[in-house]
């Protein structure tokens, strides 16, 4: 995608007068939309609620705030769905035409949320100026060239679905290749992949297909990219398990019959072309060695980067892609981006997970902060707005969308770690408690994983693959439940092992409640919990629930294996897939 030059100067200058910006932001959605079905019965007729057009903006920020609720997507809920049915108009929320809705990931709640997407010209504009400056950073660090200007990217835009009154409903990340316009999205030209691979309907076929180009086409490859993490982290372990499939492939120029897809197929059969036995024998004699460290670099020559976003709850995978990737093949961040908005740029995207930061985008949209404290009260506080946040606190990120979202809680909690001119600096620490039930975070629980890593790989770490909790309400106490799964090959799995693994799992459970945050120490302290149990699954285990995740409904572009679980069908998989647990033996 081509870079505006102007794009990162243009950016500047709005982190010099960002409240000013911030003040116009709201006036502009509040111009528009201050009338519409969800705001009317808190502003309309109240003698205190300004004309946006004619009051000082500042006035009209401070009687917004007070005269408007923070809300949550509960809040949303009935009248989304009503709009989605058609029984209930889209100026319900916003005065603009309703283009589609986006979906959440789905993993940690029942269902995935939808997210109107109206066709605001401010927000677009917004956006623009926040990919423009992003791609021209990274341009900054890596001019194109032209020997080498493809990207593997991994991404499954296919799954589309359609509401009662006909609307889409797609990732985020998936609408620029569905957008009906006359030109095709320019990303497409970028991709390695052609556009039938990323539009598929089966993801494990896509993967592979993305594999198998990426591959076939090594030469002209100079970075791999993928929405999130875990998404790479899949897609390398599929070429572990399919690498002499895919050689064959490339050796004798036709396509697997595993592949179904009738226009995927056919796309990618025209894109392999004539056999390549010297690439396949390449291709061999790499991944036949035992250790795959670096691997990415031996297998894609020209490589410059890899890109994804590493922050949150995929910092787990940073060191993993690191070993594959190798010591000098720069690792490079994403932004903070949600299906709701824009929210920050991420200006130095070499940085580690563990120091990354993003600058808030003031167009974007009305940015406040809720005071937050981990294992503090949950009682809700006034927000700040970006010139009333203080270095070193912790805030959670509320929002006013061009796009029907009014004093929404993202649920995201950042850490203000500086300023960038005058806007704030925030690194992401995780998401916030869903309510007084949560008994500790996804940072808590991440920090338990690093210590149970430590503790099983006798200091070398490494063997666990994927992890989640939940807190099982079905004993008298109730009591937290971690779902752990190891490398296939480690030793804590082996049957010979299999008391000396009984017992370190309940000597890892006294170590991890230590590490589980004050909320829960509290309550276990209280006899408000039972014991911790600690469960380890079958190898595969989390990739079927991430199967299990897209079927319902999960967008595969941009999925993200939940790490507190809240939905009864995910908790009941894993625990079908029990094969030892701190009050267990070993069952295969």
């Amino acid at each position: 995608m081509a870079a505006s030059s102007g794009a990162v100067e243009v950016f500047e200058g709005s982190t010099r007068d960002a409240h000013r910006i911030q003040m116009q932001t709201l006036r502009s959605i509040l111009e528009r939309n201050a009338a519409v079905g969800y705001l009317r019965r808190f502003l309309c007729g109240d003698a205190g609620f300004p004309d946006p057009a004619q009051a000082d903006p500042a006035h009209t920020a401070a009687a917004f705030r007070r005269l408007v609720p923070l809300s949550s997507y509960d809040d949303y809920a009935d009248l989304i769905d009503r709009v989605a049915d058609g029984a209930e108009p889209p100026t319900a929320l916003s005065v603009d035409p309703l283009l589609c809705f986006f979906n959440s990931s789905g993993t940690s709640t029942s269902k995935p949320k939808l997210i109107p997407y109206f066709d605001s010209s401010l927000a677009k504009s917004a956006s623009s100026v926040a990919h423009q400056t992003s791609s021209a950073l990274l341009q900054r660090l890596f001019p194109p060239t032209r020997s080498a200007n493809k990207v593997l990217w991994f991404l499954y835009a296919g799954n589309v679905t359609a509401t009662k009154a006909g609307y889409k409903v797609m990732a985020a990340s998936a609408f620029p290749f569905h957008n009906n316009t006359p030109t095709p999205s320019p990303l497409l030209s970028m991709c390695v992949s052609p556009r039938e691979v990323i539009v598929g309907a089966d993801t494990l076929q896509q993967m592979y297909c993305h594999l198998l180009c990426g591959l076939s086409l090594s030469a002209s490859v100079d970075c791999i990219r993928a929405p999130y993490a875990a998404g790479l982290i899949r897609a390398i372990r599929m070429l572990e398990s399919k690498w002499m499939q895919l050689c064959d492939d490339i050796e004798y120029g036709s396509l697997s019959s595993e592949i179904t897809e009738p226009s995927m197929r056919v796309a990618v059969q025209e894109l392999l072309g004539a056999p390549q036995p010297e690439l396949a024998t390449r291709i061999r004699e790499i991944c036949m060695r035992n250790n795959w460290r670096g691997i990415l670099c031996r297998l894609w020559p020209k490589l410059c980067y890899i890109a994804c976003v590493s922050t949150g709850s995929m910092e787990q995978y940073f060191s993993l892609i690191k070993h594959y990737a190798g010591d000098n093949l720069p690792l490079l961040g994403g932004n903070y981006f949600a299906s709701e908005c824009p929210i920050g740029i991420n200006m130095d995207r070499s940085r580690p997970p563990a120091t990354t930061s993003f600058v808030i985008i003031p167009s974007a949209a009305y940015f406040e902060f809720l005071p937050f404290e981990l294992g503090g009260s949950p009682n809700v506080q006034e927000t700040v707005d970006i010139s009333g946040v203080e270095v070193g606190k912790m805030y959670e990120v509320v929002v006013t969308t061009y796009r029907g979202l009014y004093r929404y809680r993202l649920n995201d909690v950042v850490k203000v770690v500086g300023f960038y001119n005058s806007l704030p600096r925030v690194e992401f620490i995780t998401r916030a408690p869903k309510g007084d039930s949560e008994v500790f975070t996804e940072r808590d629980l991440i920090s338990a994983m690093t210590t149970l890593g430590l503790m099983i790989g006798d200091g070398k770490g490494g063997e666990i693959v994927e992890f989640a909790g939940y807190l099982d309400p079905n004993s008298d106490q109730g009591h937290v439940i971690i779902f752990v799964e190891l490398d296939k090959d480690c030793l804590f799995l082996q049957r010979e092992n299999v008391d000396k693994s009984i017992g370190q799992l309940s000597r890892c459970c006294q170590s991890l409640e230590a590490c589980l945050g004050s909320v829960y120490k509290v309550k276990r302290a209280k006899g408000n919990l039972g014991l911790l149990e600690l469960s380890i699954v079958k190898p595969g285990s989390f990739e079927g629930l991430a199967r299990m995740a897209i079927k319902s409904g999960a967008p595969a572009n941009q999925y993200k294996p939940a790490k507190i679980l809240r939905t009864c069908k995910f908790v009941n998989l894993l625990k079908e897939n029990v094969i030892l647990s701190s009050a267990s033996e070993l069952s295969f």
